[in-house]
């Protein structure tokens, strides 16, 4: 059975992020790009995660 927790809340402070990869826009070079979270872990660097919907979004 899923708890509430599981279900809602997401990570707390303290907890590791799951490894993951996403597509991104790199404006300086003018295209697309991979962010991989398990090359950001391996390379020990720190990184702020936040989620901006609808922002920067190509229409």
């Amino acid at each position: 059975m899923t708890t509430f927790e599981e279900v809602c809340c997401g990570l707390r402070v303290g907890q590791s992020v799951p490894d993951f990869e996403m597509d991104t826009y790199e404006p300086e070079k003018g295209d697309f790009g991979k962010f991989s979270m398990a090359e950001q872990k391996k390379k020990n660097r720190w990184t702020v995660l936040f989620f901006y919907p609808a922002d920067f979004t190509f229409v």
